[in-house]
């Protein structure tokens, strides 16, 4: 079953959309897009209710991520806008800001703050949260000067905050990387920093610089970091492409930590798309690390078509209970031209295999002219799996998820359930 949740109503998206099912009660789900748009269920994704979020001390302005903790509160992280005039303020992006709901997405607090650094400027957020602690982690990038050409001034980082009191407030911001990028918002920025927190309360970041995948980690909460980072993996054609029918194409990498009672406890895998196979056949790839994150698996293809075909603008999901693993991604394998379709590939052997699904049921076409978001996302937990996309039809952005329940011991197209 797919639920079209919401529909283009002002001049900015709806798009980039982020999805959580909450591990208390699946039943409930919060959802977020572009540019301060919240939604939330309490029938499983089945009907849904939505607002505006508001900050009044920090603004709203984009790049949606939402999680939710294991007693059933959601978290909606984004950009601010501090003084509410958008490209026209000045201090627009000064600070990443973290709401939060208690009554199960339905309201969110004015929120709090981490990296406050006028006049630096601070985007692409990603938060996870510890099971037993309940301590949210947060990554970004910050630029010296968004958009600057100055190569040798100007500079990105990726910089982490922690919370341990359940968002409340939150710890200074340090910088984690080895190698700063430019500030051009491209192949040789630092970008795409995604944390994930370990079976013992490690955490692990990873992103993406100079067509290579980057990572890591912490074991004493943040407090030190390695002194090398570790390239993961390459990115052949770096993580801001070129797909035909739209303005831009970011396929950056996703960190995830399998933190359940399956055989695949401990286990990282990081997912992201690549060109090594051509421009004309962008796919989808996956690594596996059983040392914390020293060594990678060579990339596996999670996509399951002949080559020449587009996919792009993954997302990866690990259930915490059963230790699924969920992908989502764009996919053109079934056509010729710009017609995009959306798929979801389910692996329940560590990443050793993907069954791939298609979701949507009919395709759409992207327009360049319109923004169409730099990334999807999916949430799972205990086989209730929850994708969530944008798509147009006749210039018209609109934000969908699909009912899709896995019920052990196998996957298979017909166990999407309606």
């Amino acid at each position: 079953m797919r639920i079209a949740i919401a529909e283009k109503s002002d001049g900015h998206g709806p798009c980039e959309p982020s999805i959580a099912v909450s591990p208390k009660n699946p039943k409930n789900i919060a959802a977020g897009a572009i540019l301060n748009r919240y939604y939330w269920s309490k029938n499983g994704g089945r009907t849904w209710k939505s607002n505006k979020l508001i900050s009044k001390s920090s603004g709203v302005y984009g790049d949606p991520v939402l999680i939710a903790d294991w007693k059933g509160n959601f978290f909606y992280s984004h950009l601010s806008d501090p003084e509410g005039k958008g490209w026209t303020g000045e201090k627009l992006l000064d600070r990443i800001v973290i709401q939060k709901s208690t009554d199960g997405g339905k309201t969110y607090d004015d929120g709090a703050w981490c990296g406050l650094n006028h006049p630096k400027d601070q985007d692409k957020p990603w938060l996870c949260v510890e099971p037993k602690s309940g301590n949210i982690a947060c990554t970004w990038t910050e630029f010296d000067k968004y958009a600057s050409k100055n190569l040798e001034k100007d500079r990105s980082r990726i910089l982490f905050s922690q919370s341990t009191d359940g968002g409340k407030s939150w710890s200074e911001a340090v910088a984690i990387n080895q190698f700063e990028g430019d500030c051009l918002d491209d192949d040789n920025t630092t970008e795409g920093a995604v944390p994930a927190y370990g079976p013992n309360g490690e955490i692990y970041v990873a992103w993406a610089y100079n067509e290579k995948i980057w990572f890591d980690r912490s074991t004493d909460g943040g407090k030190t970091w390695l002194d090398k980072d570790i390239l993961a993996a390459e990115q052949p054609g770096g993580w801001e492409i070129d797909i035909a029918g739209l303005n831009r194409t970011n396929v950056m990498p996703i960190l995830v930590c399998d933190l359940s009672a399956s055989p695949h406890r401990g286990a990282l895998y990081l997912c992201w798309g690549d060109q090594r196979n051509g421009a004309d056949d962008t796919d989808i790839f996956i690594s596996k690390s059983l040392d914390d994150g020293l060594t990678w698996s060579k990339p596996a293809r999670v996509n399951d078509d002949k080559k020449g075909r587009q996919q792009f603008l993954p997302w990866l999901a690990v259930d915490q209970v059963t230790g699924y693993l969920y992908a989502v991604f764009y996919d053109r394998r079934n056509y010729p031209s710009d017609q995009t379709e959306l798929y979801v590939a389910v692996s329940r052997d560590g990443g050793a295999s993907f069954k791939n699904l298609k979701v949507s049921t009919e395709p759409f076409k992207p327009d360049a002219q319109v923004f169409f978001g730099d990334y999807n996302h999916i949430s799972a937990h205990d086989g209730v799996v929850r994708p969530i996309w944008t798509r147009m039809d006749k210039g018209v952005l609109s934000v969908w998820t699909a009912i899709m329940d896995f019920k052990k011991p196998v996957v298979k197209g017909r166990d999407i359930q309606d």
